[in-house]
């Protein structure tokens, strides 16, 4: 079979089991079993497809059919200006998180040398891509999964990074080491009724753990403010991603744990979603 006919057959089958993307989708199947570049397989239509790489096509278009994320497929996801394997382990790295690099990369001058810790790192696409633009910080990543956190040190190592940062698969809470210039943080922070209304692709393929904020959402949100008190330095940045609808809750917790509000900076689709704080004292 011939790349132009498996990727009919492949798009007609994903269309009809009602995929978003049919078409991207099974182009991007075909160039992961080929090993080539999408622009590649559309230029060489004409290529007959082996036996065994037919085979692997159907089995990933039978994972996108059940809902498996592409980025589970392809085993990777780009943010920010790189590539980062991703799989079950941890969540996807998605658009709007590139508004937590984008915000913390202003408050960190290019000469300075500041101590950062990065809570709930999960594939460690936050810390990665602010080390790689600001070289002279060293960092620090935590996460409760020790499963996140094989795939952050995995990333980091990709991208030469393993010497600049320390690793800890540990709860926040147990958390003992202080004086942090920056603190960044992208927790769980979805509601117990918004959890069930999550598409498929998201609710059924990627970790509770990284998804579930807890009844309200705000259960690891207050978890990372309060700790990020001790931890950081007076005058020393919290920045936090947060739900659409947590910009005043999310405030006021701050607030009331003696942070300044420096701003908060709307997504892509113009929704609340990254908070940068100050301790103040």
């Amino acid at each position: 079979m011939i790349y132009s006919e498996i990727l009919k057959k492949g798009s007609n089958f994903l269309k009809k089991k009602k995929i978003k993307n049919p078409y991207l989708d099974t182009e991007l199947i075909l160039s992961k079993v080929t090993n080539k570049k999408r622009e590649e397989v559309l230029l060489n239509s004409n290529y007959k497809l082996k036996n065994k790489d037919i085979t692997k096509f159907k089995n990933y278009l039978s994972r996108r059919c059940e809902k498996e994320p592409m980025a589970y497929i392809l085993g990777y996801k780009h943010f920010w200006k790189s590539k980062f394997l991703t799989n079950k382990s941890v969540l996807i790295p998605r658009p709007d998180t590139e508004l937590i690099v984008e915000e913390t990369l202003n408050h960190l001058p290019l000469e300075k040398s500041k101590k950062i810790l990065d809570v709930g790192t999960g594939s460690g696409c936050i810390i990665v891509s602010l080390l790689k633009e600001r070289p002279k910080c060293s960092a620090t990543a935590i996460d409760i999964s020790k499963k996140a956190i094989n795939v952050a040190k995995i990333n980091a190592k990709l991208h030469q990074l393993e010497n600049k940062i320390n690793f800890v698969n540990m709860d926040i809470d147990k958390y003992k080491s202080y004086n942090y210039d920056l603190i960044v943080s992208n927790p769980p922070y979805i509601n117990s009724i918004d959890l069930n209304r999550l598409d498929d692709d998201i609710k059924f393929h990627e970790p509770t753990l990284a998804l579930s904020g807890g009844s309200d959402g705000f259960r690891d949100l207050k978890k990372v403010i309060i700790k990020s008190k001790k931890l950081l330095k007076i005058k020393g940045k919290l920045i936090l991603e947060i739900g659409h609808r947590q910009k005043n809750q999310c405030s006021k917790i701050l607030k009331e744990n003696g942070y300044y509000i420096n701003q908060i900076t709307k997504d892509l689709s113009g929704k609340d979603r990254c908070i940068v704080s100050t301790k103040l004292q």
